[in-house]
């Protein structure tokens, strides 16, 4: 039997029993779970032949994505590292299973060097290859003129010094093929950070 998407076998709200009147029609098919894992240097993701010819891209392993961050208009590719939290299941934490929602730690070093670049200030420990004792005088105009848009709020700003960031994974791994989301911050990243310390305490 094919998985469907059909209501027939559900129960009215009264609590009758529906008659099944009907086969099960292709327009309303299921397919499999993709299951989407997290695992380190490796991205499988296969074609899917889906109703009109179209195409489905189903991840099965990924380890990078897209990430915005809001308040600076920026976004960088980074490393995905960690799944910690995922309102649905405990279980979806366990195995590191990326799905929309999911919240995930992510590298934190693109974002540094944009930092750096666009507002001249080093987040986190300067390294001995850092070359920015040699700026010109019309990038320090620059980064002078930016200073007024440099609001970054502490627990973001200690998260990115300490290499892991946290983000959110808004786009659907297991239909578009993709891990892209957004980094956390204000009132939503309050509440992750006090949810994920919350299962850290439990343990």
């Amino acid at each position: 039997m094919g998985i469907t998407r059909s209501r027939l076998h559900k129960r009215r709200v009264t609590g009758g029993k529906r008659k099944i009147h009907q086969k099960k029609r292709k327009y309303e098919l299921g397919r499999l779970p993709a299951n989407t894992k997290l695992a380190p240097n490796d991205t499988r993701v296969s074609q899917i032949r889906t109703r009109g010819g179209n195409l489905k891209l189903r991840a099965l392993r990924l380890d990078h994505g897209n990430f915005a961050w809001g308040s600076q208009s920026c976004t960088r590719k980074s490393r995905i590292l960690d799944v910690v939290y995922n309102a649905t299941s405990n279980e979806l934490i366990r195995t590191k299973t990326l799905v929309k929602g999911a919240i995930v730690q992510i590298d934190s070093a693109p974002f540094r060097q944009w930092y750096f670049k666009h507002y001249g200030v080093v987040l986190g420990k300067r390294r001995a290859t850092d070359k920015s004792g040699e700026v010109s005088e019309t990038r320090k105009r620059r980064w002078a003129s930016r200073m007024s848009q440099r609001g970054l709020e502490k627990p973001l700003e200690d998260q990115v010094k300490g290499g892991r960031v946290l983000a959110k994974i808004a786009s659907r791994p297991g239909q578009v093929g993709r891990a892209d989301g957004y980094i956390l911050e204000g009132a939503e990243l309050a509440f992750y950070l006090k949810a994920t310390h919350k299962k850290k305490s439990k343990k």
